[in-house]
Formats: C-alpha cells, structure tokens, sequence
C-alpha cells in the first residue's frame, strides 16, 4: 500500500447534453496533472436529471466509452455516475473505469424520493469495494451520504468517496456529513460535488473536499471549475488505526 493521489474534477455540468459535457472534460483533462485516482461528479454528462428517454445511455453509449477512454489513455483509474439503460431498468450507476479497460460498477441505492428519482431509477442492493494500488476504495453516491449504515465501515476500506449533486441549500449538511463519515469509519473521505445551475434552477457551490481519518479537512473547493490534487498517506491512516483502534468496537449488524 502506498500513497495515493485523488484528483477532483469539479464541473460546471451543461444540462442533459452528453456530447457537450464529453467535449468539456475533454478540454479540462487535456492539461491537467491527474493523480492515481480521477472523481468526475454524479451524472456528470447530464446533470441530476429524470428525463430518463433523453439523459439515460446504454453500457454502449458515448458517456461511459468516453470514461473508459479517459481512463485508458491517461493511465489513471477514472470514477464518475451516469443515467445508465440496463434492460427495462434504468440506474444511477457509478462506474469505476481501470486502466486496462475493465469496469465495475455500483447502483445508487438511496434514491432521492424528493425530486422524484425513485419513479425513474431502479435502485441498487449491493456496496461495491475497489482494490487499486493497494487500497480499498468504497464508492457511494450523493443521497448515499445521509445513511450511516450503508456507509458502515465493515470491508475494512481505506477511502470513501462521494459522488454528488449537492445544492446549496443543504450545503452545510454535505460539509457536516462527510467530516462525520471520516471520524466515525476511521478513513479518508472524498466529496465531489458540481458547480453552476441545473436545468431546475437548482445552484451547485462545489464544495468538492478530501478529509482524514481525524476529520481534519486536506483540501477544499469552493464555486468554480477546477481539479483539486491531493496525496494522502497510506503510513498516518495505519497509525491512526493503530494508535485509536475504535473500529474494533463497532456494533456488528445485518444490513437488509
């Protein structure tokens, strides 16, 4: 296990227009110093939207082909959620694209009933944990946050990551929350959040963050596009396990 360095992409999303958001990211990667890990924000190539016959892509579509290329051609594991057609269902899918060209995937299963998500998204079951350079990557999506359970530290991962359409409104929820993830599952905690406006009038203040296994906020993002780089320790997540073992006490529970 050695260090690892998380790239936050925060985007400014055009609404419902994959190609134009593919072109976009193109632009932004195109002379960017990307580290081992690159986190594009939930529906990164539509934004938070429920019309499903026009935002959802098929496992063939440009979208997630143009992650797998990114992740191909920079050499660098790639994350990022899409409006994913799968059969006669339609998921908030988070892909994790690997250098090599393979995939794995997770459903977002806390779908937002308030804007209506649950009526047009089939959500998911199962945690998904990444291997990669040595740590165990647990990726969730937005909603996601606001369930402790589901987030339990219980795989033994070293990152949670969160992917996410977090408005301004509820901000001080998504910087509160993600500290409380870090401190209570004695991991990194990765946030990515857009920026701009949606195509509801919904304001996006960014926010994207990485925080340590105490809670100490690394890096922050506030309203503009940018990439945030950050490397974090592999030694002082080990010692801070061992110096305050508080996970050897955590309550075991089934999860239905």
């Amino acid at each position: 296990m050695q260090d690892l360095t998380v790239s936050l992409v925060q985007l400014d999303i055009f609404w419902e227009n994959p190609e134009r958001n593919i072109q976009h990211i193109n632009r932004i990667l195109a002379d960017a110093d990307l580290g081992d890990v690159v986190v594009l924000p939930e529906m990164f190539g539509t934004g938070f939207s429920m019309n499903v016959e026009k935002s959802a892509q098929p496992m063939s579509g440009t979208l997630l082909q143009s992650l797998r290329g990114w992740a191909f051609d920079f050499k660098k594991l790639f994350l990022g959620t899409i409006a994913c057609r799968d059969g006669e269902n339609t998921t908030n899918r988070l892909f994790a694209a690997f250098p090599d060209g393979s995939l794995k995937w997770y459903d977002k299963r806390h779908l937002f009933a308030m804007a209506k998500e649950n009526q047009f998204y089939k959500a998911g079951k199962e945690r998904l944990i990444i291997d990669y350079l040595g740590w165990k990557i647990c990726p969730l999506i937005c909603y996601d946050l606001r369930f402790p359970v589901f987030s339990r530290n219980t795989d033994g991962y070293d990152l949670l990551l969160y992917v996410a359409n977090w408005p301004g409104k509820r901000i001080s929820a998504w910087d509160a929350l993600l500290t409380a993830r870090a401190i209570e599952n004695q991991c990194y905690v990765v946030g990515v959040n857009r920026v701009g406006v949606d195509g509801n009038g919904w304001e996006y203040p960014g926010h994207s963050q990485i925080i340590d296994p105490l809670g100490e906020r690394l890096s922050f993002s506030q309203s503009k596009e940018e990439i945030v780089h950050r490397k974090i320790s592999a030694q002082f997540l080990k010692t801070t396990r061992e110096s305050l073992p508080f996970l050897q006490d955590r309550d075991n529970f089934e999860l239905k």
